[in-house]
């Protein structure tokens, strides 16, 4: 599998009076089609890290490859068509009157011509399970359902690569979750590479891969399971210890003997039911 995205020892500041810098020695690498979501505290270097990829910033030193092509500040208008970007808050995404004419928006400053413009703008609303609003204010809709379209926003740009930044944040749970599977099957159906900033567990454990920064450094890699493992480390690393963790860690206080330190529920309540039939 080939490398989608590619960064290699990042060094940034905001400010070059700063004492430290915001990114210090950053590199990793995202497989084509693999979700890599990021974890970690405020300040670091998250959002500066997924910035300076959409070329929004540009580093003092260091590379990045998107497909293959180095980043420059000659090509960065061409690479950026390939990454569909979707922030925290959508309202700040929105210039349409209408929910159709806001994922049509892209399209349009692309100029791609109506016909295609118009299949596109369908399929995406489909895939996010949007087409009833179509014709909607964007401003009148929920958080999620405008999360929703921000995503189908992107979506139509068909973009190689998609960026959520802390995307799902100012939803609630439930509302949550349906983002991230209805995102998971977006990324299953076109192989679409993606990169996701988070703190929601139910994020972090749909992803392939954990990318965990801490001042301004890459701490670790691994798969989620690797990561919940960790235990009482999580708290130290922005995230909550997963409910199976907590529950694992009871049962062995009650002499119920679980040896992994974390399963997924149903691994869990399949452990259980093993454990029960043999009393």
């Amino acid at each position: 599998m080939t490398n989608s995205i590619e960064v290699r020892d990042l060094k940034f500041k905001y400010d070059q009076e700063q004492e430290h810098y915001t990114l210090n020695g950053v590199s990793f690498h995202v497989k084509q089609g693999e979700w890599l979501s990021i974890i970690g505290h405020n300040g670091s270097g998250k959002s500066t890290t997924v910035r300076l990829i959409d070329g929004l910033l540009e580093a003092e030193s260091g590379k990045i490859y998107i497909e293959g092509q180095e980043l420059t500040e000659d090509n960065v208008w061409d690479v950026r068509h390939k990454i569909g970007m979707v922030f925290q808050n959508p309202d700040n995404q929105f210039v349409g009157a209408t929910v159709e004419d806001d994922v049509a928006f892209g399209l349009e400053n692309k100029g791609v011509p109506l016909e295609e413009m118009q299949i596109r703008v369908k399929e995406a609303l489909e895939l996010v399970g949007m087409t009833a609003f179509a014709e909607r204010e964007p401003a009148r809709l929920s958080g999620g359902q405008k999360q929703r379209i921000a995503i189908a926003g992107a979506v139509a740009m068909r973009p190689n690569i998609i960026i959520l930044d802390e995307a799902t944040s100012m939803l609630d749970p439930e509302g949550r979750l349906e983002l991230i599977k209805t995102m998971k099957a977006i990324r299953d159906q076109y192989g679409i590479t993606v990169i996701s900033i988070t703190h929601d567990l139910d994020e972090v454990a749909l992803s392939d891969r954990v990318l965990v920064m801490k001042n301004g450094q890459v701490e670790s890699s691994s798969t989620p399971r690797e990561l919940f493992a960790r235990g009482e480390e999580l708290l130290a690393l922005g995230l909550d210890i997963p409910f199976t963790a907590n529950l694992i860690k009871l049962l062995r206080t009650d002499g119920i003997n679980i040896e992994d330190d974390y399963l997924t529920e149903k691994e869990l309540e399949e452990q259980l039911w093993e454990l029960l039939s043999k009393a």
